[in-house]
């Protein structure tokens, strides 16, 4: 990191400590010497995955979401139930769970990090090929349905406007990138 533009914590304030979000309110120390506040929420971290047919579909997941009130369709993706946990074998799970669908190759496409002025959460993303179809096990308070779609037509969804989820924008755009690239 630079040090010329890094911002050193005074102090930090713990605000509230959810079951997902956990919100701080710190004073730092700017560049300039002067002080300011940064109010920001840690996160356990997460997965998403691109699921990636022999037919070149993508199994996405549409699924209502409550903080922006409406639907959206996106790759399956969820939360480490661990600090501890490898993402790897979270997103095996979470593949898995929404989609019941497992994969024989798994590849890692990078992390994504969808708000870092107020949010340290990192998800991470992989391209799941080679994929044998089974039975959904979705969590308690997960109500999903599973869309299968061209990546060509997702990708140039993403590029309409009509899907507006970051991490599905990320993951379907890097994961066509490479697959162009082996052809």
């Amino acid at each position: 990191m630079c040090e010329m533009f890094e911002e050193k914590m005074i102090s930090s304030e713990f605000i509230f400590d959810g079951k997902v979000v956990h919100l701080y309110k710190d004073k730092v120390r700017l560049p300039d010497g002067n002080e300011s506040v940064r109010e920001y929420v840690k996160h356990i971290g997460a997965v998403a995955v691109v699921p990636i047919t022999t037919e070149n579909e993508v199994i996405c997941v549409r699924q209502y979401r409550y903080a922006i009130g409406r639907m959206l369709l996106e790759i399956p993706a969820g939360k480490l139930d661990s600090k501890d946990e490898i993402p790897e074998e979270a997103a095996r799970r979470e593949l898995r769970e929404e989609t019941g669908a497992v994969s024989a190759k798994l590849t890692y496409l990078g992390k994504f990090f969808s708000s870092p002025a107020i949010l340290d959460e990192c998800i991470h993303i992989y391209l799941a090929e080679e994929l044998e179809l089974g039975d959904t096990d979705p969590d308690e308070d997960e109500f999903l349905e599973i869309v299968k779609i061209p990546i060509d037509k997702l990708a140039d969804m993403i590029c309409s406007g009509e899907i507006i989820d970051g991490k599905t924008q990320a993951g379907v755009l890097k994961a066509l990138s490479i697959i162009k690239k082996r052809k």
